[in-house]
């Protein structure tokens, strides 16, 4: 799966391959899903800091997965991009 998800296909993706699994945000199904999770890290909004660390883990397991080099090395970190 790479480009934009139909509505249709993120219903379909378990719980457990959204950066974000309790509210489904930002999934992480294809490299390029996990390019804009990271890039969009501290755009998310409505969740905890608890949240964001569990998301920053799953984040950097699917880059390991994909192959994918975070500039990032911490969620606070990722929090500070693009500002």
């Amino acid at each position: 799966m790479s480009g934009t998800l139909s509505e249709s296909e993120l219903e379909k993706l378990p719980d457990s391959a959204f950066a974000f699994p309790k509210q489904r945000k930002e999934p992480l199904s294809s490299a390029s899903h996990v390019r804009v999770a990271a890039a969009r890290f501290n755009q998310v909004e409505g969740v905890s800091d608890e949240d964001r660390r569990l998301a920053w883990a799953n984040i950097e397991k699917a880059a390991r997965h994909w192959h994918i080099e975070l500039t990032e090395d911490t969620w606070q970190e990722a929090m500070t991009h693009n500002e």
